[in-house]
């Protein structure tokens, strides 16, 4: 039986990057094979030449056996080649159904597309209204909806690129269950993902980027995460190092009884939370997707206002009533949890983007008149500390891969140098040496006494960086416990299971 995908020899140059360097690789039918890579290493490069977004410099591809040209992404959908991608193509104005109408290449009524996805979500168990707008979905919905438009094609090879970075362990679980299936009626996946764990639990094959290049092909299985990690950046992988007896100071960041209201229908806004960040400590939240996260992080940051002036404050400085601006004068700095569109803007360069969140702390503007030279010099600082492959501050922020463009918010807020840091999944898309970094960036901002309160759906993440951990559920927030006395089966308990599970339900009537 030929291969169901075969690489020969395929380059890709960009100007000034060579972004792939004479890879070759092959994927059987039914066989999940991972692809791995450092943020940058031209994964995401590669799979958008298999999918008809970009053409090759150089190289053959073969389907079957037989050489192919894919022109577009509509004659790779021809082929049998889904994609998920990593940012999602989607348009928030518009509902789940009418998204997924618009991914169809063939005009199917509606009522009859609208059966088909209600059978796809069933089988599945991939569960979410077909007539809720995108705009009301949490990250973590959106992602479902990329795959139902996948599934629905009945493809041949199915393209993943980081499906699980803003998925719960038990939407993971429920992932891998619908990837095995799909496996054993012979479908090929191809699966780009950072963390070596989920590819040691599920891929029979991983081929692994460095630079562009082919460094190795390995079985998942017989290897660990470290070895494989340190496989993708060449190096030894550093492990999270603390000070010996710490010690926490006094309360920083205080939140006395903050909720917030209902914006729309499918909103969860945040119910009467209190919680208290003292210097030097790392506060971590852990919760299902859609329980109130991007309120809560609204709510502190300054986009949503308190109507009480003492719901936040930080050393004892009320901040409820002020905004955004008025919040970071007073030394608060955050990271949502989208990148794009809302912790950068795409058309605007590293420069730009760093002007608009630390002018004011790091003296950026100046009677109204942007110093860009201070701009330039203090995004050079974020790209080389931070490790962001760029070709420099003028670079968009739409041109950088995904995780280095997390890299880059994230740095462009440590760097600041924040007394309270608040940030929505760190480490979303990014490898592990970048993530190894982050988390010690984070660390070491704690020690030298700034309040840091971590909200994130990867429990290994929280464990491993936190100190004291609580976890939202619809909008309210459990008790506080230091993490060492939490075990996983606790937190699962507390995040009270698959998050709209009734909702989701409704929605699915026979």
């Amino acid at each position: 039986m030929p291969y169901r995908l075969e690489l020969t020899g395929i380059t890709k140059r960009f100007p000034g990057v060579l972004a792939n360097d004479n890879v070759s690789f092959a994927v059987k039918p039914g066989e999940i094979h991972a692809l791995l890579g450092e943020n940058g290493a031209g994964k995401s490069t590669l799979v958008k030449m298999i999918y008809g977004i970009m053409q090759p410099d150089a190289g053959e591809i073969r389907w079957n056996g037989q050489p192919v040209v894919v022109p577009n992404p509509k004659a790779a959908r021809r082929l049998g080649i889904g994609m998920v991608f990593q940012h999602f193509s989607l348009f928030e104005a518009l509902t789940v159904l009418e998204n997924i109408a618009l991914g169809m290449d063939a005009k199917i009524p509606a009522r009859e597309l609208e059966a088909r996805i209600r059978a796809v979500m069933t089988q599945y168990g991939l569960l979410l209204d077909p007539h809720r707008t995108v705009a009301t979905l949490s990250v973590g919905e959106r992602q479902r909806i990329e795959i139902v438009r996948a599934l629905l094609l009945d493809p041949k090879l199915l393209i993943m690129d980081e499906p699980t970075s803003v998925l719960t362990p038990q939407e993971v679980e429920q992932l891998f269950e619908v990837l095995r299936k799909l496996a054993a009626q012979g479908c090929s996946i191809l699966y780009i993902s950072h963390k070596l764990h989920e590819i040691k639990a599920l891929c029979d094959t991983a081929t692994i980027l460095r630079g562009g290049k082919l460094v190795d092909t390995c079985d998942p299985r017989q290897e660990t995460s470290r070895s494989m990690a340190e496989k993708m950046i060449g190096a030894g992988l550093k492990d999270i190092t603390r000070a010996e007896g710490r010690s926490f100071g006094p309360a920083k960041l205080v939140v006395s009884h903050l909720s917030t209201q209902k914006a729309g229908h499918f909103d969860v806004p945040v119910d009467d939370v209190s919680f208290t960040v003292r210097s030097g400590e790392i506060f971590g939240i852990a919760g299902v997707a859609g329980n109130g996260q991007n309120d809560l992080l609204d709510a502190l940051s300054g986009e949503i206002r308190s109507h009480d002036r003492n719901a936040v404050s930080i050393d004892g400085h009320p901040l409820g009533l002020l905004d955004t601006t008025g919040r970071r004068k007073r030394g608060l700095c955050a990271v949502p949890e989208e990148r794009n569109g809302h912790a950068a803007v795409g058309d605007f360069t590293l420069s730009d983007n760093s002007v608009l969140t630390a002018r004011d702390r790091l003296g950026m503007v100046v009677m109204g008149l942007i110093n860009s030279g201070a701009a330039r010099t203090y995004t050079g600082k974020v790209i080389a500390d931070f490790a962001v492959k760029a070709l420099g501050p003028a670079s968009t922020a739409g041109s950088l891969s995904g995780g280095n463009l997390q890299k880059y918010i994230m740095g462009r807020e440590i760097l600041q140098k924040p007394s309270v840091l608040v940030v929505s999944q760190p480490t979303w898309g990014v490898d592990a040496g970048a993530a190894a970094a982050i988390h010690q960036a984070l660390v070491d901002l704690a020690a030298a006494g700034s309040a840091i309160v971590v909200i994130s759906q990867d429990l290994d993440e929280l464990r491993a960086l936190c100190d004291t951990l609580a976890v939202i559920n619809m909008g309210r927030l459990s008790p506080a416990r230091p993490t060492k006395e939490v075990s996983v089966e606790e937190i699962g308990l507390l995040m009270g299971g698959v998050h709209g599970a009734t909702e989701a339900q409704d929605a699915i009537p026979a």
